[in-house]
């Protein structure tokens, strides 16, 4: 199965349609499998005094209150339609995360294939319990949570009618950006172990190197933040990845993805032909008269293979010659 790469365009279009259909485009040409934004509606995701956090105090007007940023940010229902027709119509699959319930419902009601749960609402059990009964696919980040928390929203999800096999658990760190000694990738596989259960990884890390390395170590989803532009205003665009970068990442998944292979090891069909040519052969070290014995003297291994295998040596030592034989012809 194909790694499903999400390109997480997130809050990236400042709150401008050109913006985001740009940012479509982007994510198109990089060769992902999915884009996807935010749904929220301000007035039911943050209350009026909500702090900011500080990584969005440095990117964004430090005076304006996180309500007042979000509000910006938001896209409305007409936004939605249109920016899903255009995903069609660019053959790539719209996804967007819910931050509440009338959310949930926008999304459901816009027939949304996958339900993407976000790192701060793995605690949020009406939340949970109301994407569950959706029994649509859902992907649920875990930045912020322990294993014990991972399990009771798992059993909320499963109970309220969504099957295992529908859902993809996403090991995350949800400081923008992630510190490489924060990142504990080795956590994501405890995960897929733990509950048997489909795992990836959502990456806030300046680099692509960590979602390359879950693929190395099992990944069957990554999702990585991107813009246009890392120099733009608002917060979450210094820890995005770059349109090159974007289709850099893409790619060295797909290579490392084909690389990975089966389990079974046995020569290649690309490498066959080299066997002749690289392995070696039992031949005769100096001239040998029939009726003479082999011996450490007058053997040697050589390439070509293709004549006794000298891991046959000790069997063919103390033998005797039924046939004269040059220098360096094959035994």
């Amino acid at each position: 199965m194909s790694v499903f790469i999400i390109a997480e365009a997130g809050v990236n279009h400042n709150g401008s349609i050109e913006l985001a259909k740009k940012l479509i485009d982007v994510a198109v040409e990089a060769g992902v499998d999915a884009v996807k934004f935010q749904t929220f509606k301000t007035e039911n995701l943050v209350s009026k005094n909500a702090q900011k956090a500080e990584y969005q105090k440095e990117t964004t007007n430090a005076k304006e209150s996180q309500f007042e940023m979000i509000k910006k940010l938001e896209l409305d229902i007409d936004t939605h339609y249109e920016l899903i027709s255009y995903c069609n119509s660019k053959n790539i699959m719209f996804l967007s995360t819910p931050f509440d319930l009338d959310s949930i419902d926008l999304l459901d009601k816009l027939e949304l294939p996958i339900f993407k749960i976000p790192s701060g609402e793995i605690t949020n059990l009406p939340y949970l319990r109301k994407i569950g009964a959706l029994k649509k696919q859902v992907i649920l980040s875990t930045g912020m949570a322990d294993i014990g928390e991972i399990e009771d929203a798992l059993d909320v999800l499963i109970e309220a009618g969504t099957s295992k096999d529908k859902i993809t658990v996403l090991h995350a760190n949800t400081m923008y950006p992630t510190p490489y000694q924060d990142v504990n990738l080795r956590a994501m596989v405890t995960i897929g172990n733990t509950f048997d259960v489909a795992f990836g990884y959502s990456d806030h890390t300046l680099g692509i190197e960590v979602d390359i390395a879950s693929v190395a170590m099992g990944a069957t989803v990554i999702e990585k933040h991107f813009t246009l532009d890392n120099s733009m205003e608002g917060p979450d665009h210094k820890a995005s990845l770059e349109p090159h970068e974007l289709k850099a990442m893409v790619k060295a998944i797909r290579n490392i993805e084909k690389a990975l292979g089966s389990k079974v090891k046995k020569p290649t069909e690309s490498e066959i032909p080299n066997i002749k040519i690289a392995r070696k052969s039992i031949v005769a070290s100096s001239s040998i008269k029939e009726g003479e014995i082999f011996t450490e003297e007058n053997l040697a291994v050589k390439r070509p293979s293709g004549g006794i295998s000298p891991m046959r040596w000790d069997e063919l030592i103390g033998t005797v010659a039924t046939k004269d034989y040059e220098v360096d012809e094959l035994i």
